[in-house]
């Protein structure tokens, strides 16, 4: 009877292991698949030639493809505003846009003003600040924000970043483009058409020094415009998200230090991409980091896993954001 009774008691102690194992395996988290990496395309949407966004886009590319080991391409864009519509038409995977654009896709308003909200946009980290550069020639006179009336001025592609805050400086300044003779042109257009006496001011909102702005003083005496004063204060009543800052004495062969407002850039994801991939990218970038810095001085300064979500105005992808978590910059 007892031999019974032991062998009984042994028998629960094993249906009770097998059982507590049962449980134990079943909670452990899944481990998620493996990811073929020659299944997987990303096409970063940059911006304009003449710009920072495509040379810093395509150290994004170059790592995608050589460090992380998916196929890539990089696209030149209208930047902002269409590598936004890309995102969500599922034409591109990552992209570079300002962050004052994606937030108007993603509340509706200013550029996309009379369209759904657009909640679906996802961030994967923020890059570097762009300078709203008002660049004209000592030769047209201009000397403040005021002085454009009546002239003709470079204010961006139709509907990219920059025309969108070239709109939202106007507005600031209680102006509109009524007041002034506006070219729907690209920055590096317009300055080719100011370097011709043809525009007399072109909007260039970009990272500094921006190599086109450059190139001009090369040939002409220029001239920044800041954005300060009442201005600016209105500017950032209205929209918090811009800064205020410098554009520093020597950028442009300027003697003294510039006022005037910036914005961050951000890297947005396609809100489709799988958990695994986004983090695979967030992980690889920061891995790699000096390939995408050494793209421009602008990106040497700012890009980096300490200051990865300033300015951040959208939701984390799923995958970046268990990246900052594993890396103590998200609880």
């Amino acid at each position: 009877m007892k031999q019974s009774r032991s062998f009984s008691l042994a028998a629960l102690a094993v249906v009770a292991a097998v059982a507590f194992a049962s449980c134990a395996k079943k909670e452990e988290a899944p481990k998620p698949a493996a990811i073929d990496k020659n299944s997987v395309f990303i096409t970063v949407a940059s911006g304009p030639t003449s710009g920072l966004y495509y040379p810093i886009g395509g150290g994004f590319g170059s790592v995608v493809a050589n460090d992380i080991g998916f196929r890539s391409s990089v696209q030149s864009t209208g930047a902002s505003v269409e590598n936004i519509n890309l995102i969500l038409n599922k034409k591109a995977e990552i992209a570079i846009v300002m962050s004052d654009a994606v937030l108007q896709a993603y509340d509706a308003f200013g550029a996309f003003q009379g369209q759904e909200p657009r909640k679906d946009l996802r961030g994967l980290m923020s890059l570097y600040p762009n300078y709203v550069q008002l660049v004209t020639t000592e030769a047209t006179g201009i000397k403040t924000f005021a002085d454009l009336k009546g002239k003709r001025v470079g204010v961006g592609a139709p509907n990219s970043g920059v025309e969108v805050n070239a709109r939202l400086m106007f507005e600031a300044h209680g102006m509109t483009y009524a007041d002034i003779r506006p070219d729907y042109l690209n920055y590096g257009e317009a300055i080719d058409q100011m370097r011709n006496g043809l525009v007399d001011a072109a909007f260039v909102t970009s990272g500094i020094p921006n190599s086109t702005v450059m190139d001009l003083g090369t040939t002409n005496k220029i001239r920044i415009i800041p954005i300060e004063g009442e201005g600016m204060k209105k500017l950032q009543e209205k929209y918090p998200f811009f800064t205020s800052s410098v554009i520093p004495a020597g950028t442009y062969n300027n003697a003294a230090d510039i006022n005037t407002a910036t914005i961050m850039n951000i890297l947005i994801v396609q809100k489709d991409l799988s958990d695994e991939v986004v983090y695979m990218m967030t992980k690889g970038f920061f891995d790699n980091i000096t390939k995408i810095q050494d793209t421009h001085s602008a990106a040497k300064k700012h890009i980096n896993l300490e200051t990865a979500l300033e300015g951040m105005v959208v939701p984390l992808h799923p995958g970046a954001e268990r990246f900052y978590k594993e890396v103590g910059k998200l609880k």
